[in-house]
Order: C-alpha cells, then structure tokens, then sequence
C-alpha cells in the first residue's frame, strides 16, 4: 500500500510540532523517519495512525484521501503501529493479546481462542517467529514480545507498519532478527515506516531516509550517506560524532561495592549480590538492556533506596545507610536518568536550579539568606562554561531543550568538589550537539582523576566512553570486560550469558 502524508501541521497551544509535513512511501518500501527526541516524529505518526488530528494537511493510502475519527479506523484502513512501550497485557496469553479488541466468538457466543491460535500459528510460519499462542506475555523475552505486537498488527490486515523507536529496549541481537524481520515483511509487500533517532540501524535497513528537525522536513537521504552527513541534517551543523579521549590512567580503587543487594517493596531483589570497584581516572559503563537493575542500583549509590544490604565505600568512607544530601556532601555528583523528574524543578530559574542541592549553607547562603550577587555571577560563569543556550539566568529551566537542560544539571554536579561522578542515561532525550558536549565532559572529568560510572542502554555510547564495561542482567552483573569487547559479545551477555 502506498503512502502519502501532504502538508499535515499538527499543533499543540502555541507549539507547532509538525509544520506542513510532506511524506511520501512506496508500498514495500522501508522508510526511516529521522530525527531527534522531540522533532515531531512520533506526533506525525500519531496523525496517521488516528491518535491525533491534524489542523492542516491531508492522509492518503493508495491515492485516495483517508478521514480517520480515530485508532479504530486508521486499522480498519491498514495502518498498524509496534509502538516503543509494548501495548501488551502482561497476564494474558499470546493469542488471548493477539484477540484483544477484535474479539470473534464460536457458535456458542464464546471468545473463539483456537482461532486467534491458528492465526499465530500461521503468521509465525511465514516470518519464523517461533511462537506458542499460550505462552504468558510476561514470561517471554523483550524481543519475543516485540514480535507479538508485530503479529497483533499484522493480524488486522496491516498493510502499512510503523515502528517507533523499536530497538529502545533490545539486545543487539534482537535488533539484528529486528532488521530481518523488517526486511521479510518489506518483501511480502508491507509498507514500512521506521522512525528512530540511531544513524547506524537506519543506514542499515532503510530504503530511503526523510529527516525531521524542530517539526519540519529538512532533507531526504539514501543509506549510503554518511553517519556524519545524517547527523548534520538533524541538527543542523556539523558535529563530531567520535569521542575523543586518551587511554585511562587509572590510580587507586575509590568506590568499592561489595555484595550489594537492593530489594524492591515488595521483598524482590532489583540488585543481586553484586561487587566491583572502580578507580579513579577510569570510566566504569553499566551496560544492559534498560529494566534490569541499572536504576536501582544507581539510586542505591545516592541512597534513594530504602532497602540495601551490602557494603559501598568511597575512598574508605560507607555510603550505606546515608541520607542523600550526607552522600552528596561526601563528593558525589549525580545526574539522574530522568532529568525533569529527579534533577531539575521545572518552574525554577536556570540560576535556582545550579544551587538545588547547596541551598542550606555556603556559598550561596549565609545567614539564611540567598547571596544573590554571588549565585547570580556563578550562574552566568556556568551558563558560558558549559554553553547553556539561553536568553539569561533567570529563564525557567523547562523551558530549555532538554539538551540545554542536561547541561545545567552537568554545570551544578561538576562545579563541585567530587570524588565520584555518576551519570545515569546521561544523553537520553537530547541533541546530537549536546551529546557531543556531554561526553567531553564526562571525559574530562575522568582525566582530572575522578572515578566516573555511567549508566547507558545505549551501546554505542558504552563502547565510546567506557575504559571498562560491566553488563547487568536481571539485577546481577554477568561479567566486567574491557571497553574493546566486541558488540556481539556484549549483546550476548546483556541477554544473560557470561562473559
């Protein structure tokens, strides 16, 4: 089925986040949308799979204008979408999801379950899926769930495919049976849209790229352009995509964990029985699909978890059991994975927000009161230090880009004296520029000896950054390998397999 989106502009209040959107996708063709966290990929998508509706602009399938009221109709004319939060229902069966919505009942007027098995069944011949209808959602892998919103669509006769995001929360493994996949479906003559913001899978398996920036389509490019070329296009200069760093000069081990276990509130352990260390002048990536402990264990470092058991000490002092503004006040700085949530306060001024956790004494307060000469010259000097794009210091920080936003929260845990840095998911939801700046930082602060452990589920950015890599699985860490392991070897490991 072809597929043409002309002129949509899709508005929210004041914002416009598509801007008379031109799109056009042959039938059998795999087009990636590209673009960064917030471009406006996923609004178009929601526009053409009837979530929303466009105050301008037009939808046809096959040249013929589409008006879709809602999801429900957008499926009834083909359109399916394997979104990037799965919309399974984790306690039910396979073919019970499958079902799910579109419900037909045997001459009994009972839910006719051998059918939607049969269904499974057949589709999972024809891709190699290798399902069992009755299996639990919740037991399978993160890739084998994928795969059942794959069927779910494809069972309601989708003849257009949209995959946002896809590969957030894969193995490197799974991506690749992804890629087949996709390719499989493309030959059968399924239409395919893949929106991503990762250079390396879209050159990978597109025919054709169309690139989004701040709403509006800045360009098309084939799969042979370059990662460097691509990344230009979607924002708008040049950047340098490589991490430039020397070999570590590690010194004496600063932070020691031993046997750490982290119980959730209901008594499961989220971290098991895990011991490492990490030195200073070194990077210590913790690697793994996102869900399997990283957060926790991050949390249980800053001491937001409540229940810990186990040992963790920095330069010979226990972090175990301390309040969180006594474990800042012990030198760790800490960028959470959830900036807007853990690390800023949105209505807060740029300035307010570079003195959040320093706010009961020196050197912004004395004498109960905020020296506003001092903070107010601090915040420019960090606002310039470390390129904050904004109209001034008294700017509310949610108003910046999330990339500016990032950098503010680097500026106030940097411009401390640290003895560990901790950065968790520390380009998530940001501009390739800003994450270009971010990882010069956390580089060097590396370099200036500070032991530095960043949490990613972002491969690429494990292997550019990290001097060791220790891969988590289901709470444990399944090994710790040098920063040249291979992606292979470390795609196995995040699905379980020691290293």
């Amino acid at each position: 089925m072809k597929l043409e989106l002309r002129g949509i502009t899709k508005r929210f209040g004041s914002l416009v986040a598509n801007d008379s959107i031109d799109l056009f996708v042959e039938s059998g063709e795999i087009h990636a949308l590209l673009g960064e966290n917030g471009a406006g990929k996923s609004t178009l998508m929601n526009v053409l799979s009837g979530l929303y509706r466009a105050e301008e602009g037009e939808i046809l399938l096959d040249d013929v204008v589409q008006n879709f009221a809602g999801p429900g109709e957008a499926m009834s004319a083909g359109i399916g979408m394997v979104h990037q939060h799965f919309m399974l229902i984790p306690v039910f069966t396979v073919a019970e999801n499958i079902i799910l919505g579109n419900e037909t009942t045997s001459a009994g007027g009972r839910l006719d379950l051998n059918a939607a098995r049969t269904l499974v069944r057949e589709i999972s011949a024809r891709f190699g899926f290798d399902l069992d209808p009755d299996a639990k959602v919740d037991d399978l892998p993160v890739g084998v769930q994928q795969r059942v919103e794959i069927i779910k669509a494809l069972s309601r006769d989708a003849k257009v495919l949209v995959f946002d995001e896809p590969t957030a929360v894969l193995t490197p493994q799974e991506t690749d049976d992804l890629m087949r996949i996709m390719r499989e479906l493309a030959e059968s003559g399924t239409t395919i849209v893949f929106i991503t913001h990762k250079l390396r899978e879209v050159r990978e398996v597109a025919d054709r790229i169309t690139v989004i920036r701040l709403g509006k389509v800045v360009g098309e490019a084939k799969p042979s352009a370059s990662n460097t070329e691509l990344a230009a296009l979607m924002v708008g200069r040049d950047v340098q995509l490589t991490v430039s760093k020397e070999p570590a000069k590690p010194g004496e081990a600063a932070l020691v964990v031993k046997n750490l276990t982290v119980f959730d509130g209901l008594g499961q352990k989220t971290v098991d029985d895990i011991s490492f260390e990490v030195h200073g002048g070194e990077i210590l990536a913790i690697a793994g699909v996102q869900g399997n402990g990283q957060t926790e264990f991050a949390e249980a470092l800053l001491g937001v978890q409540e229940h810990v058991i186990g040992e963790i000490t920095l330069n010979g002092k226990s972090l175990i059991g301390l309040p969180v503004h006594e474990v800042l006040g012990a030198g760790v700085g800490f960028v959470p994975e959830d900036r807007t949530v853990d690390g800023l306060v949105g209505e807060f001024t740029i300035a307010e927000n570079l003195m959040l956790d320093r706010s009961s004494g020196e050197p912004f307060v004395r004498r109960g009161a905020v020296r506003r000469e001092f903070l107010d010259e601090f915040a420019a000097e960090k606002v310039t230090e470390f390129d904050v794009r904004t109209p001034g210091i008294g700017t509310a920080v949610g108003r910046l880009s999330g990339g500016n936003q990032q950098k503010v929260v680097l500026a106030r845990e940097l411009s401390r004296e640290l003895r560990l840095f901790v950065a968790s998911q520390p380009t998530r939801g940001i501009d390739v520029g800003s994450i270009e700046f971010v990882h010069k930082r956390i580089v060097a602060t590396r370099d200036s000896g500070i032991p530095v452990i960043v949490v990613s589920s972002e491969l690429d950015e494990v292997a550019a950054l990290a001097d060791r890599i220790a891969v988590m699985y289901r709470g444990t860490i399944v090994g710790i390998v040098p920063a040249d392991t291979s992606r292979e070897v470390l795609g196995l490991m995040m699905g379980g397999e020691n290293g």
